[in-house]
């Protein structure tokens, strides 16, 4: 764990490094169960794909295995502090010696999903590559300006999401395009919300997770190096 600066305050992410010190800096946002064991996984797997991952803990210390808790923890979040502790984050990858560049990609997953879109649009300058996996925004009065957005996007997206379907991937793909933004949202056919995360065997599918992970992986060293 490392900790950073959040204005006044101090903030605390997850942070890997390649075997060889250094790489592109890469912003990893939590799902709604908080910085679990899972998500540090996925940094490390980005760390051995030459990436210096970062996850903040935006739930500060909070984690949880139920969904009910977890959609609490979801909508109590303050959008202001997240975006402050993203900020952090940004700036302590930006600051690092292991970090090659300033230009950053951010990528996340359901919650984590729909803040890379939030902080590419808030933060547009810092970042070159955004991966949102099966993101959803789902905060009152928090539509990001999709014209600040200077990433270029690669979004996942799963034909059975209950939550954000291939019609809500679509209007966003849409939105994003209409404003100038470079984006190819993938609708993965035959999976629902959360694929990806393999510590839940009853939504992860094995197959489409490798061949998404794969096309990320390539996105984002095209874009970043």
């Amino acid at each position: 764990m490392v900790d950073f600066a959040n204005g006044d305050e101090r903030a605390w992410g997850y942070l890997a490094v390649p075997d060889g010190g250094s790489g592109p800096g890469l912003l990893v946002i939590q799902e709604y169960w908080g910085l679990v064991d899972h998500i540090r996984d996925v940094c490390d797997r980005f760390a051995a794909e030459g990436f210096v991952a970062l996850a903040p803990d935006l739930f500060h210390g909070e984690t949880t295995t139920e969904p009910d808790e977890a959609g609490k923890l979801m909508m109590a979040l303050n959008l202001d502090v997240a975006v402050a502790d993203l900020s952090g984050a940004i700036a302590h990858l930006q600051e690092s010696e292991a970090t090659t560049s300033t230009h950053l990609g951010v990528t996340g997953f359901c919650m984590g999903g729909g803040l890379a879109l939030v902080v590419a649009a808030e933060r547009p300058a810092a970042f070159s590559a955004c991966v949102p996996w099966y993101g959803l925004i789902p905060w009152e009065h928090s539509a990001p300006d999709w014209s600040n957005v200077q990433a270029k996007v690669l979004g996942h997206f799963a034909e059975d999401d209950e939550f954000f379907g291939p019609d809500k991937a679509e209007r966003l793909r849409s939105s994003l395009a209409e404003e100038g933004v470079e984006v190819e949202l993938i609708i993965w056919p035959g999976v629902g919300h959360a694929f990806f995360n393999d510590t839940r065997p009853e939504v992860h599918d094995a197959e489409v997770s490798a061949e998404a992970w794969a096309r990320t992986i390539t996105f984002l060293h095209a874009e970043l190096g």
